[in-house]
């Protein structure tokens, strides 16, 4: 069957829900824990660009200073940077611009668009499911060396894991398109390690190497949609063909010129900075809780944890006003698995309390 899973079938476990995403838990009077976006307001070096284009709606947008912006950032020509409307547009680039893949593979848990955007374009997909016992941590001989087209994410959600850029580049090879999703490579950090480890996106000596980024989740950008890909001049055009004509706005352009800046690259690194004692604080208090499981070394903007019956732990704090997301519709995962956003340490212990309470009862 187009579009379904190899292996998969109509009669075993029924298939994760790929469609659903952390915003459909949120409701009004929830504290929200379920979407791994910043919510700050524009400094304002972003927010007076994105007043000043405004202006300029009249003009069809003009890509070219952006990409010019976002090249410099990673030491690339301009020629190897391609602009999308947010991150989930990349994906379906991808899916629809290379339908000749043979062998296309995920590695899951993580992101569902991906496979989403290939199942829509009608690729049979192969998946990889890293185990929980060992962390989710990425064993490169797993992925099947005929596959022609592989789709990771680092620092992966759901799991907030950063596998080595090591480990990955061996995932690399002649023939094979490697898809490495980095949209939450700004929230890392690691001590005496200069801007974002284990990042790929300055690498111009793989073959068949795609970074994807995102703007939206550190800036609070998800409403504006912008995002970006990196690679290979002649495959960035192939996926180029099949964009629309002005698939990104001129607000959104101006934002990508603004979060590519140096001041912008500055309080990025300082944010991931506090990111990381805010997560290493939830973490500690979520391992002190009794049945509570946190998932692997956590690196990114929130923490995957494993409680048994979580499915109906979620429903317990959304009636005690929390918002969490289910993780039952991550292929390799199931209903005793939740997803936490990590947030200052007031709001953090306040939650703990509130599931403590549950745990309790």
């Amino acid at each position: 069957m187009r579009g379904q899973p190899r292996g998969a079938s109509r009669y075993a476990v029924p298939e994760p829900d790929l469609g659903h995403h952390g915003d459909a838990e949120v409701a009004a009077g929830l504290v929200d824990l379920a979407v791994n976006v910043r919510r700050a307001a524009p400094p304002p070096w972003l927010a007076g660009p994105l007043t000043a284009s405004l202006t300029r709606l009249a003009d069809y947008p003009d890509p070219s200073p952006a990409r010019a912006a976002v090249a410099a950032r990673h030491a690339r020509p301009p020629a190897e940077v391609l602009l999308t409307a947010g991150a989930a547009e990349g994906f379906v680039l991808i899916a629809q611009a290379l339908r000749g893949a043979r062998r296309p593979v995920v590695v899951h848990p993580q992101f569902t668009e991906p496979e989403a955007a290939l199942a829509a374009a009608g690729h049979r997909v192969d998946r990889v499911l890293l185990d929980p016992a060992d962390g989710f941590r990425l064993d490169p001989a797993r992925v099947p060396a005929d596959a022609d087209l592989v789709m990771i994410g680092n620092p992966t959600n759901p799991t907030s894991v950063l596998h080595p850029a090591a480990t990955v580049v061996a995932l690399a090879r002649p023939g094979r398109v490697l898809v490495v999703d980095e949209a939450f490579a700004d929230t890392t950090y690691a001590p005496r390690v200069p801007g974002e480890p284990e990042s790929l996106a300055g690498r111009r000596d793989l073959p068949g190497l795609l970074v994807l980024r995102s703007l939206t989740k550190t800036w609070g950008l998800a409403g504006l949609r912008i995002g970006y890909l990196l690679g290979e001049a002649t495959l960035l055009d192939r996926l180029a063909r099949v964009q629309p004509l002005w698939a990104v706005s001129t607000p959104a352009l101006a934002a990508a010129t603004a979060c590519a800046g140096p001041e912008a690259v500055t309080a990025e690194r300082a944010i991931a900075v506090d990111l990381a004692a805010d997560r290493d604080h939830l973490t500690t208090r979520l391992t002190a809780l009794p049945r509570v499981r946190v998932a692997g070394r956590p690196a990114s903007a929130f923490v995957l944890v494993e409680i048994p019956g979580a499915d109906r732990i979620r429903l317990a704090l959304r009636d005690r006003g929390w918002a969490v997301r289910r993780g039952d519709t991550f292929p390799g995962l199931g209903p005793d698995w939740l997803r936490v956003a990590v947030r200052d340490r007031r709001t953090s212990d306040a939650f703990i309390e509130a599931l403590a309470e549950i745990l309790e009862a």
